[in-house]
């Protein structure tokens, strides 16, 4: 993902409301691209002083942008989601409503592996997005049963599954250490467990 795209306008609501110098807002973004990189490399643990010390600056300046870690790991979780809620947009318009929710659910575990903002915010490690009460997890939230309840109406999946336990088997495949054909196999676990049983 290009630099200019990791860091959007919307990711700067937590700063203040007052015009910001250039150099303010060279530091922003050079704490936003810290982040990003520190935040999908360790998740929700690491810490505002491991930040400010990658970006080249004090932990005043991060802070002064972001006051807590949860504002600063919320942007840039928040970012992450949006891109997934238009991926399954995407998925939902492209694909049938048997394929989609599985093809979604595979690029939830990818995305979740690669990038530990991503996980901790699906799984609800480190921060409780939920009480964001953002349109980002609104949409997402959204989107995902609205690809769980048209793969049950097809058949697909069985009817007693929630969102909730697409979470939790998520949780379970990124848990997984991958020696390169582990998290393919963990897919493969949690999608057969996930289709109908088939009558006795």
């Amino acid at each position: 993902m290009a630099p200019s795209d990791r860091t959007p306008d919307a990711l700067h609501a937590d700063a203040p409301g007052r015009p910001q110098r250039a150099d303010g807002r060279r530091n922003q973004a050079r704490v936003l691209e810290e982040a990003f990189a520190a935040f999908a490399e360790h998740g929700a643990a690491v810490s505002i002083r491991e930040i400010a010390r990658r970006a080249g600056v004090s932990t005043g300046t991060v802070t002064r942008h972001y006051p807590t870690k949860e504002a600063l790991f919320r942007a840039v979780a928040l970012h992450r989601i949006e891109h997934l809620v238009r991926s399954a947009e995407e998925i939902t318009a492209r694909e049938d409503p048997a394929t989609a929710f599985f093809t979604f659910f595979a690029l939830l575990v990818r995305q979740s592996a690669a990038d530990h903002a991503v996980g901790d915010a699906l799984t609800g490690a480190g921060f409780d997005l939920q009480a964001a009460a953002s349109t980002a997890i609104h949409d997402f939230g959204a989107a995902m049963a609205g690809l769980l309840s048209r793969a049950q109406r097809a058949g697909a999946v069985r009817g007693d599954a929630d969102a909730a336990d697409v979470k939790a088997l998520i949780a379970g495949c990124i848990a997984r250490p991958d020696d390169g054909t582990a998290q393919r196999r963990m897919i493969e676990i949690a999608c057969d467990g996930l289709r109908p049983r088939p009558a006795s």
